[in-house]
C-alpha cells in the first residue's frame, strides 16, 4: 500500500468518542495555539454511544459525573438513554468547532517516537486503504478500553445445532425480530439488566440465564435534588452541586463496601427482597459469592428490571450451560430452556491502546510489562498519554482531569523550551503489580496483556476522584519522576497544518464544574 505524508501537528488525539471529544475542549481552552486533529477509526463520532445499538442501551453512571465537567447535563433523566447521551457528544464537538478536526475512517497502526525529532510519526489507514503518516509532538490516546471489532463470545457446545439467532449486543442491527419471542439473554453484567426489562415489553418471555448473580441496586431515573436545585441555582452551579454530592456518595459507599463488605451486602440484598417480595429466591439469583465492589455494581433505574420479573414478563435461571439444542438450550441441572433468540451479554474483550503498536527510538514498547504513571503516561514512554476512567466511578471523571494535565505538561514544555516528557522510574523498591484490582471477567481475562501498576505513588492507580482531583489539578507537574528534556530547537515549527482555522470555545462552559 502507498505511504504517504499527511501533515504535521503539535497533538493528535486517537478516538472521537466521550474521552476524544473532551480531550479536544480541554486542548482549545487551556492551550489555544496547538495544532490538533483527531483520528476516528469509524465513519462517526460518539465511539461506544454510536457503537451500541441494542434495545434499551443506557449509561451505568449517573450523567452528572459521566457528563463533563464543563458541560452541564440539563436532562431530567439521570440515567441516560445511548441516543441521549450520542447527541450530548455531538453537541459538544459542535457547539466548539471539534467536528471540524475529526478524520474519519483513519485506523492507527503504529507510533514511532524519536527522540532526536521530539515526534511521533504515527502510520494511519485510510479509507481508500492507502497508509499515510502524520507526525505529532504529543500524542493522546483516546480510544477507549475495549474491541470494536468483536465482544467476548464464549464457545457453546453445539451452538451450530440452534435454529434460532444467536447475537452478541455489540453487534446488533435493526433487522432483529424479538416481539412475540422466547428470548434468553445468556449473563448477568450491566448490559443483560438492561437488556431483558427492554426486551421483555414484546417479547412473549424473556429468561436471563447466569452462571453466577451479580449484584444488582436499583436508584432513581431521575435526580430530584437535581431538579430542584436547577430551579434555584444558576446551572452551572447547580450541576457542581449535584456532580460533587453524586461523587462524595459515591466514594462513601464504595469504602462501606470495602471495610464493611457483610453489611453492605445485606444493604444490598434488603433492597432487592424489598422490590422482589418475600417469595422470590434472593439468595440463588442476586447473592453473588464474591464481595460488593469486587466486581462493578449493576444499576437499574427505576427498578426496571424488579419490575419486569415481578410482573412475569421474565424469569432469571440461574445454572451452567451443558450444550444448545434446535430449540433452545439444555441445562446442566436437567432443565431445558425452549428459546426463538439467544442474546449472548457475555461481555467485552479489552483491547489497550486500541491495538496500536509503539516504538521509542526503534525498540517496540512491551505494553503488558511498561509501568503505568499517574494511571495515564507510561514509564519511558515520552509524549504520550492515554485517556481511562474508573472501575468504581464515571469513565469521564479521570478523563477530564487527565485532559486537563495533559495542557498543564504541554504549558510547561513550552515555557520551558522543551519538547520532552516522559516519566521514569528510578525508585528499585517501586514493585510491579496488576493494573486492576477487580474481578470482573473482562478484566481477568485480559490481566496478561495490560500494563502493570506499580506499589506506590505515582505509579499507583487508586481508584479514587479526589485524589486524583489532588495530584492531576494541583499537584506539581515537576514532581521528580516526570523527567523533562530535549531543547527546542530554533527551526523547529510550532505548528504545520492543513487543518482549517479552528472555531472559537463558547464561553458558557468556559469554568470547570469541579
Amino acid at each position: 500500500m502507498a505511504v504517504g505524508r499527511l501533515e504535521e501537528l503539535d497533538v493528535l488525539i486517537v478516538g472521537a468518542g466521550l474521552s476524544g471529544i473532551g480531550a479536544a475542549y480541554h486542548l482549545q481552552k487551556r492551550c489555544p495555539t496547538k495544532s490538533y486533529a483527531i483520528l476516528e477509526a469509524r465513519e462517526r463520532l460518539g465511539g461506544t454511544w454510536d457503537l451500541f445499538r441494542y434495545p434499551g442501551v443506557r449509561s451505568d453512571s449517573d450523567m452528572h459525573t459521566l457528563g463533563y465537567s464543563f458541560r452541564p447535563w440539563t436532562d431530567a433523566t439521570d440515567i441516560a438513554s445511548g441516543s441521549s447521551i450520542l447527541e450530548y457528544v455531538r453537541a459538544t464537538a459542535l457547539e466548539n468547532g471539534i467536528d471540524r478536526h475529526i478524520r474519519y475512517e483513519c485506523q492507527v497502526q503504529s507510533a514511532s517516537w524519536s527522540t532526536e525529532d521530539a515526534r511521533w510519526t504515527v502510520d494511519v489507514l485510510g479509507p481508500d486503504g492507502a497508509v499515510q503518516q502524520v507526525r505529532c509532538n504529543f500524542l493522546y490516546m483516546c480510544s477507549g478500553y475495549y474491541d470494536y471489532a468483536a465482544g467476548y463470545s464464549p464457545s457453546f457446545p453445539d451452538s451450530d445445532r440452534f435454529a434460532g439467532r444467536i447475537v452478541h449486543p455489540q453487534h446488533w442491527t435493526p433487522d432483529i425480530d424479538y416481539a412475540g419471542k422466547r428470548v434468553v439473554v445468556i449473563g448477568s453484567g450491566a448490559t443483560a439488566v438492561t437488556l431483558v426489562p427492554e426486551l421483555a415489553k414484546t417479547a412473549a418471555h424473556v429468561t436471563m440465564l447466569q452462571r453466577s448473580p451479580t449484584y444488582v441496586i436499583a436508584r432513581p431515573g431521575e435526580d430530584a435534588i437535581a431538579i430542584k436545585l436547577r430551579r434555584m441555582l444558576p446551572l452551572r452551579a447547580a450541576y457542581a452541586f449535584t456532580r460533587w454530592k453524586n461523587v462524595l456518595l459515591g466514594m462513601l459507599f464504595f469504602q462501606i463496601c470495602k471495610r464493611y463488605p457483610r453489611f453492605a451486602k445485606g444493604l444490598l440484598l434488603r433492597g432487592v427482597r424489598e422490590a422482589l417480595g418475600p417469595d422470590f429466591d434472593v439468595r440463588t439469583h442476586f447473592s453473588p459469592r464474591y464481595k460488593p465492589w469486587d466486581q462493578r455494581l449493576c444499576l437499574v433505574p427505576n427498578g426496571d428490571l424488579f419490575t419486569t420479573l415481578r410482573e412475569g414478563n421474565a424469569t432469571v435461571v440461574t445454572d451452567h450451560i451443558e450444550r444448545f439444542v434446535e430449540d433452545g438450550i439444555q441445562l446442566r441441572s436437567g432443565k431445558k430452556l425452549e428459546a426463538d433468540l439467544v442474546v449472548t451479554a457475555t461481555g467485552l474483550e479489552m483491547k489497550v491502546l486500541g491495538g496500536v503498536q509503539l516504538s521509542v527510538d526503534g525498540r517496540s514498547v512491551d505494553l503488558p510489562n511498561a509501568l503505568a504513571y499517574k494511571g495515564m503516561m507510561f514509564a519511558d514512554v515520552p509524549n504520550l498519554a492515554l485517556a481511562g476512567g474508573y472501575t468504581n466511578a464515571s469513565w469521564t471523571l479521570k478523563c477530564d482531569l487527565t485532559a486537563e494535565y495533559v495542557c498543564r505538561l504541554l504549558t510547561h514544555l513550552d515555557r520551558a523550551g522543551l519538547r520532552q516528557c516522559t516519566p521514569r522510574n528510578r525508585d528499585a523498591s517501586v514493585e510491579r503489580v496488576p493494573a486492576f484490582d477487580f474481578s470482573s471477567g473482562y478484566v481477568v481475562r485480559a490481566l496478561h496483556k495490560l500494563p502493570k501498576q506499580g506499589s506506590k505513588m505515582p505509579w499507583r492507580m487508586y481508584q479514587n476522584y479526589a485524589l486524583d482531583l489532588i495530584t492531576l489539578r494541583y499537584g506539581k507537574v515537576k514532581d521528580g519522576v516526570m523527567q523533562f528534556t530535549n531543547l527546542r530547537r530554533p527551526q523547529d515549527p510550532t505548528t504545520v497544518s492543513s487543518l482549517p482555522p479552528r472555531r472559537s470555545a463558547r464561553d458558557d462552559y468556559d469554568q470547570p464544574t469541579l
